[in-house]
């Protein structure tokens, strides 16, 4: 059974920084598409970051794109999201998300099938 668990998270003034980690377990992780996801008070989850399994492509979200950066290292088992000139549009309960590899119906959740349970970030003005 796959385990993520992600940290990082905190209260920041915006256009500051913040990077996220997850941390998975129980599976080949070096062969999983990870994925960032993000959920603020009120609105439905929403897809903000992907990385394919050795890390060749990755894709963002408009919204976050040239603001934030995803990265893995297989050799810890961890990726992360490198967040930098927060918004306070960014706050939300971030969880990492993991699947087997591939780069079809990334910004979907549905297609994600391991979840950790979310680190807060919120972004004060």
């Amino acid at each position: 059974q796959v385990q993520l668990v992600e940290s990082g998270g905190g209260l920041v003034q915006a256009g500051c920084s913040l990077r996220l980690s997850c941390r998975a377990s129980g599976g080949t992780f070096s062969t999983a598409t990870m994925g960032w996801f993000r959920q603020a008070p009120g609105k439905e989850r929403e897809f903000v970051a992907a990385i394919t399994s050795i890390g060749r492509n990755t894709y963002y979200a408009d919204s976050v794109k040239a603001r934030f950066t995803i990265s893995r290292d297989n050799a810890k088992n961890t990726v992360y999201l490198q967040m930098n000139s927060l918004k306070p549009e960014d706050t939300a309960v971030y969880s990492c998300a993991a699947r087997r590899s591939g780069d079809y119906g990334l910004v979907t959740a549905g297609n994600y099938a391991y979840w950790g349970q979310g680190t807060q970030v919120t972004v004060s003005s």
